[in-house]
């Protein structure tokens, strides 16, 4: 199915800080029944990876591409993004999304597979941010995670429970409830 048709044109949905990219893959998320970031928890993504000036980031659970597109936009243009999904053809969607909105395929990974085994793959402490989407095993992403970040480095669940709550806590993070439907916390120094 070619995205790039339907791109022109998308309204906005009630914000004015929207690309018409990212509404559309929001659409087509929603028509897909695939969930999505909303708007307000996108921006705040685009800003904490701004902010701590991300170059290098793991996304568990790419959809068809919505919380991609805001990392991708907070990212400074040396990072890259990548990310984990087991349907390669979610992976296609978010490729023309990525690519509609004008990030060249440098800018971002997508793995096709099992999370569990591909993030055992990705290099330790090499990762500036990784943000859990799906909140299937938990334990297990944020196991990898501590893995996976340099010290200092955020991790970011959308959708937390209680459980992921009292996970996140000292020794290894340091942690933020940043309402809306987001979880923050940084990797402490070892």
């Amino acid at each position: 199915m070619d995205l790039g048709a339907h791109w022109d044109g998308a309204p906005q949905v009630g914000t004015d800080y929207l690309r018409p990219v990212i509404t559309h893959t929001m659409r087509w998320s929603a028509e897909f029944a695939i969930p999505c970031v909303t708007p307000t928890t996108g921006a705040v993504l685009r800003l904490l990876a701004a902010a701590t000036r991300a170059r290098a980031v793991v996304e568990i659970g790419t959809g068809l591409g919505v919380s991609g597109l805001w990392l991708l936009d907070g990212l400074g243009p040396d990072g890259v993004l990548t990310s984990i999904d087991a349907d390669p053809d979610l992976h296609a969607m978010a490729r023309q999304a990525y690519a509609a909105a004008g990030h060249p395929s440098g800018r971002y990974r997508l793995l096709t597979g099992r999370a569990e085994i591909l993030l055992g793959r990705l290099t330790d402490a090499a990762y500036d941010l990784v943000f859990v989407d799906i909140t299937e095993q938990r334990p297990l992403w944020t196991d990898a995670a501590a893995r996976l970040l340099r010290p200092g480095g955020l991790i970011v669940l959308h959708e937390p429970s209680d459980e992921d709550r009292d996970r996140l806590t000292a020794p290894v993070w340091t942690a933020a409830d940043l309402g809306l439907d987001l979880l923050a916390a940084t990797r402490n120094q070892s």
